[in-house]
């Protein structure tokens, strides 16, 4: 439990179109954080149909600290077929090096939780590196249970890219 100074001093929000450059500056801190590379340059322009549209496909939730984004979280409302109920797969959380153990990331880890709650979602899922020690620790402390699986990622390019591609007609 924190205690009234570890309490963060500010907002969780839903983020606004008009947060996107922070948000793509936050991802990129992000990014850089895990070691997965470079962003798009272009990241706020393909996130915006994907947030914000008439049907967006995640939503995303920002640590505001007085008009500055220190964090996000962003989220999706996936299915289990064996469970045949849905979930919430939270796909990034980050708060900033100079925030971390403030409460920021309880804070928004909580939002994700009342969010995924309201949606009629039985529980949140998600994953973080193996050699990620801090944030395996965060997660503990929620009362998540690790699960041991293996990622996996395939970039996907057009048929003739894949010489064991096959054809596949859904009905109409």
């Amino acid at each position: 439990m924190l205690n009234e100074a570890a309490r963060p001093v500010g907002v969780i929000r839903p983020a606004t179109e008009a947060d996107l450059p922070a948000i793509a500056h936050l991802c990129a801190a992000h990014a850089a954080f895990e070691r997965a590379g470079p962003v798009p340059p272009d990241l706020a322009t393909r996130l915006k149909p994907l947030l914000f549209s008439a049907c967006p496909r995640a939503w995303c939730l920002v640590a505001d600290r007085g008009g500055e984004l220190i964090g996000y979280a962003t989220c999706s409302q996936e299915f289990s077929t064996w469970q045949a109920t849905d979930y919430v797969h939270l796909d990034c959380l980050f708060v900033t090096e100079p925030y971390r153990g403030e409460g920021w990331g309880n804070a928004l880890f909580n939002a994700v939780k009342n969010a995924a709650a309201a949606r009629g979602a039985t529980q949140v899922q998600w994953q973080t590196p193996d050699w990620n020690t801090g944030a395996i620790r965060f997660y503990h402390r929620t009362g998540a249970a690790a699960r041991p699986k293996v990622r996996f990622s395939l970039p996907i390019g057009t048929q003739e890219d894949s010489p064991n591609s096959v054809s596949v007609r859904w009905p109409e």
